[in-house]
């Protein structure tokens, strides 16, 4: 249910988190446990919301920071793929926490290809 409080308006229905707006602003994305949920909106001549529907679902990293949940997600342009950590999966004895958690990110990778790889 839409509840406007001087310029904020509810919009999931039990709770979420980490919302985001899709790029083209006809949805708002939120986590609720471990689904993400999708919300129509309507902003052309005043808020509207629809209802929320489960997207999906799945064991993704949130960061909490107190009772704060920080965004540990992100959208797509195209707004149908998500960017989301999964934990690795556990093959060994060690408990979850040994596992190193870490991303690389390669910037200008196809330069990096070229000169290892030559096109010619």
């Amino acid at each position: 249910p839409d509840v406007n409080k001087g310029g904020q308006w509810q919009v999931s229905t039990n709770g979420g988190n980490s919302p985001l707006w899709s790029p083209n602003g006809q949805e708002i994305f939120y986590r609720k446990d471990d689904a993400v949920m999708a919300v129509p909106v309507e902003t052309e001549s005043s808020f509207d919301s629809g209802k929320p529907k489960m997207l999906f679902q799945g064991p993704y990293f949130d960061e909490r920071i107190g009772d704060v949940v920080l965004p540990m997600w992100d959208i797509h342009p195209d707004g149908k793929r998500f960017l989301m950590m999964k934990p690795a999966p556990v093959t060994s004895d060690e408990p979850e926490s040994a596992i190193p958690r870490k991303i690389n990110i390669v910037l200008n990778w196809f330069e990096e290809l070229k000169e290892l790889v030559p096109l010619d």
